[in-house]
């Protein structure tokens, strides 16, 4: 199979060489947002987050469990409306991927990203090729035709990763995408994702637990207060990609990073 078209393959998701580049438009932007789930005096999930994330930028997030993380990106997604403040993706809606790749098993690799371009309005005879391009661009060439069950792991994130880009959006929010998987694959699905999101420029929105893994991937890492959830700090990753998880420079930046959570945790803690 040839190289896939990334332009052919979804019109809603230009080809961008050049993704590290300043960016005039916002793909997210949010202002004031908060989020209370319950009565109006239960502690907020999340409290006055100001958050933009440029076209095309690579920004992750990080955080104690229950800092509103998943929630965040609920409310990017529309899924959840924000219970205070302002939610803007000017770039158009957002894709979602979740820690499960949540496949439907009765159904190909193929057909299920052909779900997405089905929901895009494609017509039949457009939505095989695309898909098959889409899962030669996430490295499964010729996995059209295999069931869910013949599927590692691995290969089951690549799916969803194709099926997510399948919406044809320029925002993808990832929720713990990776964090099942053994450190080899996660490791080999980093660099696939590096990979696709300078050919494709989509702006990602990635949340991790991780703090190695948010340095490898992000441009930017924003840390979270626990709750209620607030940008507590962020750094600008300068280090040249492609990055390893074990490289020195990462490392070192982990361990920064670390100590700031580590210490909102104890924070957390003494409040309470």
């Amino acid at each position: 199979m040839t190289t896939p078209d990334i332009a052919g393959v979804a019109e809603a998701i230009p080809h961008h060489t050049t993704p590290h580049a300043a960016e005039s438009a916002d793909a997210v932007r949010l202002t004031g947002v908060g989020k209370t789930f319950g009565r109006t005096d239960d502690v907020p999930v999340l409290q006055g987050v100001d958050l933009r994330i440029a076209a095309g930028e690579f920004v992750c997030v990080i955080g104690a469990s229950g800092c509103g993380k998943s929630t965040l990106l609920t409310i990017i997604a529309g899924l959840e409306p924000a219970s205070a403040g302002e939610v803007a993706v000017p770039a158009g809606r957002a894709s979602l991927m979740f820690q499960d790749s949540a496949l439907f098993p009765w159904l190909t690799a193929g057909r299920n990203v052909e779900l997405a371009l089905r929901l895009r309005g494609l017509p039949r005879a457009q939505r095989r090729t695309e898909a098959e391009e889409l899962l030669a661009l996430v490295r499964l060439h010729g996995a059209y035709d295999k069931r869910v069950h013949q599927l590692s792991g691995g290969m089951r994130q690549r799916v969803a990763l194709a099926r997510a880009l399948a919406q044809g959006n320029r925002v993808l929010l990832m929720d713990e995408p990776f964090a099942a998987l053994d450190a080899i694959t996660r490791d080999a699905l980093h660099g696939e994702l590096t990979r696709i999101w300078r050919e494709t420029g989509i702006a990602v929105l990635f949340v991790t637990h991780n703090v190695r893994e948010a340095v490898r991937l992000g441009q930017r890492v924003i840390l979270l207060s626990s709750r209620p959830g607030r940008i507590a700090r962020e750094w600008s990753v300068d280090i040249p990609q492609p990055r390893r998880i074990e490289d020195t420079a990462v490392a070192e930046l982990a361990r920064e990073i670390t100590a700031d959570l580590h210490r909102e945790i104890s924070r957390h803690g003494d409040d309470h």
